[in-house]
């Protein structure tokens, strides 16, 4: 501790201990934003949380939905309090529009799946008729079967 005894030992250790003070805080935010991205990576990518995620916002939305229209009423009187009522229908109509947008992605994941499993299957079938009839008669195809 007879380090810490000298002037300028103790100076540089103000500085670094207000520019850690300084950086936690930074840090803290940087760690929240990460967190909230790496979930949303999250979500979008798996298709089962994904779907658990739209449930959760449509269940949230219905809730909010009934509670405001019975036991939340009196406090939702437009006349009396027009913000609340405002801010009230913000919520519900977010929660159901961010479960819309994840179903519509989800369709767009899905029929994406879809495309490369019959290009797949395309190319499986096309290599073994190819190992099946290589010197045979050409095997019919899609556009000579339309003809």
């Amino acid at each position: 501790m007879n380090y810490l005894n000298c002037k300028i030992d103790k100076e540089l250790a103000c500085v670094a201990g207000k520019r850690l003070m300084e950086n936690s805080s930074d840090e803290k935010q940087l760690e929240a934003t990460s967190f909230v991205v790496h979930a949303t990576r999250g979500v979008i990518r798996d298709q089962n949380i994904r779907r658990k995620a739209m449930l959760v916002l449509l269940a949230l939305a219905l809730l909010s939905l009934f509670l405001g229209f019975t036991i939340f009423a009196p406090a939702l009187n437009p006349r009396e309090h027009p913000w609340r009522v405002i801010f009230f229908w913000i919520v519900c109509i977010w929660l159901t529009f961010t479960a819309l947008l994840l179903a519509l992605f989800d369709l767009l994941v899905l029929r994406l799946q879809a495309r490369q499993a019959e290009r797949a299957l395309r190319e499986k079938l096309d290599a073994a008729r190819l190992r099946q009839g290589s010197g045979a008669a050409e095997q019919p195809t899609r556009s000579t079967l339309k003809d």
